[in-house]
């Protein structure tokens, strides 16, 4: 990608992260600018006007590239909003956990964002689609569901990792899990109290390899269902799934598929996540859009581990 080809926009949250996350967006910029591009900033006002930015984006041809500075929320918009358009995405990762930014190999370093945009080196990125909304990352009910829910009720401004330690420890005690049926492609594959994990990505928050086999390119969306009754089954569950063992217990599901479906009884209370965010309610049905945009990402690029987490968490 060369000056010539045409103008970068760049959206940023001013709202997203420590201000070393904002730093380091503004360092990209300077960057871009020595190197003769001509980079066009502008700062989102909401999600919506962060797929609204997008959109714009997309559409003028005199525009080469979209620059997103922000969590997931602010990427899973832009992203929305360049669907069907040739532009590709580049983010520089600046929210509490930035999962989709981790899988595609983005740590906190500064030349991780200029090595993926001088290697020009591109890859499809499904994107899933939930009752209609867009996800980039994956969709939850249960457990973690809960615990988003009850994180942003009590939410009064920026959040970090331990944010979410007070409700982990109060909903593992209060937690009680409810029936649930799941389909895949048209098949029932569940019917029982447990937990469902839907998504386009491997790794979940701090980490976690719950969808252990899952591409975010591969048109397919994983799904991995825990069955769990107990406070002791929760509890072990946690632990194979920090050890990544738990695809391989008896008591989890794990399948992939186009179409998901996931319904239950009215009488029963289901939270729904969706990339950290509180979801729709039941029925839900999932789908995947193969291929929506291009990424760009550090060539040779693995998913983020736990230090690159830990560092984000400590700011």
């Amino acid at each position: 990608m060369k000056p010539k080809d045409g103008y970068i926009a760049m959206i940023a949250n001013p709202k997203s992260g420590a201000s070393s996350s904002g730093r380091r967006d503004q360092q990209f910029r300077h960057y871009l600018v020595d190197q003769g591009y001509d980079v066009r900033l502008q700062l989102t006002q909401s999600l919506e006007h962060a797929k609204d930015l997008a959109v714009d984006a997309g559409m003028d041809d005199t525009c080469s590239l979209v620059v997103v500075s922000g969590g997931d929320g602010t990427v899973r918009e832009a992203a929305h909003g360049l669907v069907g358009s040739n532009k590709p995405l580049l983010m520089i990762p600046c929210g509490t956990e930035n999962l989709l930014a981790s899988e595609l190999g983005f740590d906190e370093r500064l030349k991780t964002v200029i090595k993926a945009f001088e290697g020009d080196c591109r890859h499809p990125l499904d994107l899933g689609q939930v009752n209609g909304q867009i996800f980039t990352c994956m969709v939850g009910l249960g457990f973690d569901a809960e615990v988003v829910h009850m994180v942003n009720s009590n939410r009064t401004s920026h959040i970090d990792y331990f944010s979410y330690a007070g409700p982990m420890w109060r909903t593992y005690w209060e937690y009680k899990a409810q029936p649930v049926r799941v389909e895949v492609d048209g098949l029932e594959i569940f019917n029982d109290k447990g937990m469902v994990i839907v998504g386009n990505i491997s790794r979940y928050a701090l980490g976690l390899h719950v969808l252990r086999h899952a591409d975010y390119g591969d048109g397919q969306l994983d799904v991995c269902i825990y069955r769990c009754a107990s406070r002791i089954r929760l509890a072990k569950h946690m632990a194979t799934t920090l050890i990544k063992k738990h695809v391989d217990c008896g008591d989890v599901l794990y399948r992939q598929g186009k179409t998901v479906k996931v319904t239950a009884a009215p009488r029963h209370n289901h939270f729904v996540q969706v990339d950290g965010d509180p979801g729709p309610a039941l029925p839900l049905t999932v789908g995947v859009i193969p291929q929506a945009l291009e990424v760009l990402i550090p060539p040779g690029a693995k998913p983020a581990g736990i230090r690159t987490r830990i560092v984000r968490a400590i700011g």
